[in-house]
């Protein structure tokens, strides 16, 4: 890669090194430089930029990190679309994180252009976290270098472990003068740790703190597994009244003590292939503690012995670590961006003389090829807005999870169908992409970038589809322009508010024209039909 600084008009193709501001336009970073963009920089009186250009062993960035990232995600990790030199990885669903700490290390020390970062292993994850990112630093990575981390990675170093619905047996011993209220937060604190895992207690007992009753409770509990028990006096001993009653009850006895402070006094054994575990007294506290570790593993499947608790013990001191808070006041962790897709279907369609929409287009209804990319993409929700022909549109559309809106105000023009789609919108959506219906060439993957591109914080927070600089459509807005997306009047879209706000624009190239490909005329739909075979969009 040859960095250098170049005159205007000697940088077309090259790559933007640095952003520069011509005027009222903003060229960001890593842009590459158009003869349309070198005209305005040029009209903004700039005479020099600094500019890249890859060589022939270089890879793009956005190619070299889509191609780690491929190697990279494993059982229940979503891949998330390219976006300057980063691709980050999402968890698919809830559950249990882990990682080759050995393979992240080498992968990070073949080239310094290629970096991977992850949680740490064992992390809970929520379906959407952020769980892994990888970023080129540079504008490209050496070929070599990336073949090399293609060659390391012959088994994906990054997994989700999904938590199973597990049917849990909760024990409680009691001595003479326990309070009926402890048993009850016995209860309580188990209830708040296993609902959001997806688990639920199915049986419980409330027994002596002795032997044989407790013997007799877990005999009693085989059905349910994990068997969790909760004692009126803290484990002291491998011959204390819970490992006793372990044994007595035909299991035995795993592992007793942890170095994870809080949670020393936890127990694990085993009752024929059931988990049973003796808590320690901290687990009745919605802090994070030992058994959090313990009890994350057990509903993902993962195993939890003497080996694995042995392990705990770095990152096991959480006494006075400030990521101890209730849970209810923990930091929201990066995650893929709520987005919802909206998908304008409710015109007159006025010029094509017949509803566009449901004109056949590569064997299948026009607006069905939008609807089935939103659906394939990143967007997690679909709102489909009718009007015009509402039920025809509704069956051209097919199946699928989709939220359907009719617009009965389709002839007053587009801004009501856009306010209609707006007032569909999920409470917890960070942000909207409009897709227009006639538009039968935007694919998932587009979204996927424009979704990848999508980060308010960092001024994108209207990313805009474009192609070799010409703006187009789908547009992803974020959620602070609803009030004035929903405000439009008349036969106008939200496009005219991109001018309003240039500082937060963030173009995305296609690579194709779709962005700027829609049909509104009977020549237009025989033009596009003689381009498109059957079944492709």
């Amino acid at each position: 890669m040859e960095f250098a600084f170049v005159p205007v008009k000697d940088a077309r193709g090259a790559i933007l090194a640095h952003g520069v501001r011509a005027g009222a336009q903003r060229f960001r970073k890593g842009r590459v430089l158009s003869q349309g963009d070198l005209d305005a920089i040029a009209a903004g009186e700039i005479e020099t930029l600094a500019v890249a250009r890859l060589g022939a062993d270089d890879i793009p960035e956005d190619i070299a990190a889509a191609r780690i990232g491929e190697r990279c995600a494993g059982q229940s990790v979503r891949i998330g679309a390219a976006f300057t030199g980063r691709v980050n990885l999402y968890a698919a669903s809830d559950g249990v994180f882990t990682v080759d700490a050995d393979a992240i290390a080498a992968v990070n020390g073949i080239d310094e252009a290629i970096t991977l970062a992850t949680l740490a292993p064992y992390a809970r994850v929520a379906k959407g976290q952020m769980v892994a990112t990888i970023k080129i630093i540079p504008f490209a990575a050496p070929r070599a270098a990336v073949e090399r981390v293609e060659a390391l990675l012959a088994s994906p170093p990054v997994a989700v472990h999904p938590f199973a619905a597990k049917s849990v047996a909760l024990i409680s011993t009691a001595l003479p003068d326990t309070k009926p209220a402890l048993l009850d937060k016995n209860r309580s604190a188990l209830d708040d740790r296993l609902t959001p895992l997806g688990s639920a207690i199915a049986f419980e007992k409330r027994v002596a703190h002795e032997t044989d009753a407790l013997a007799a409770a877990i005999a009693e509990a085989a059905g349910c597994d994990p068997i969790l028990i909760f004692g009126a006096s803290a484990i002291t001993d491998r011959r204390d009244v819970i490992p006793a009653a372990i044994e007595a009850a035909g299991g035995a006895v795993v592992h007793f003590g942890m170095p994870v402070d809080p949670g020393n006094l936890l127990l694990m054994g085993r009752l024929g292939e059931k988990t049973v575990i003796g808590l320690p007294s901290c687990a009745r506290s919605p802090k994070l503690n030992g058994f959090d570790f313990v009890l994350w593993r057990v509903l993902a499947g993962l195993p939890a012995g003497r080996a694995e608790l042995a392990a705990m013990g770095v990152g096991g001191l959480l006494t006075e670590i400030p990521t101890r808070p209730q849970p209810r006041d923990e930091p929201a962790p990066p995650r893929l961006p709520r987005v919802a897709a909206i998908v304008l279907a409710a015109g007159l369609s006025s010029r094509m003389g017949s509803n566009k929409l449901l004109a056949e287009v590569g064997g299948k209804p026009m607006v069905r090829h939008v609807v089935e990319a939103a659906k394939a993409s990143a967007a997690e929700s679909v709102i489909v807005v009718t009007g015009n022909n509402a039920d025809a549109i509704r069956k051209a559309v097919g199946p699928g999870k989709i939220l359907f809106t009719e617009n009965r105000d389709f002839s007053k023009g587009l801004s009501t169908s856009l306010r209609s789609g707006l007032s569909t919108l999920p409470a917890d959506c960070d942000g909207a992409l409009i897709l227009l219906g006639d538009m039968p060439g935007v694919s998932a993957g587009l979204i996927d970038r424009l979704i990848a591109a999508f980060d308010p914080g960092e001024d994108r927070a209207i990313c805009v589809a474009t192609r070799h600089g010409k703006r187009g459509n789908p547009v992803l807005w974020a959620r602070r322009f609803f009030p004035e997306m929903a405000a439009l009047e008349g036969d106008v879209g939200a496009r005219g508010l991109i001018g309003q706000y240039p500082e937060l624009v963030c173009e995305v190239e296609a690579g194709d024209d779709a962005p700027l490909t829609d049909i509104d005329t009977p020549e237009a739909l025989a033009a596009y039909r003689a381009k498109v075979p059957d079944g492709v969009a």
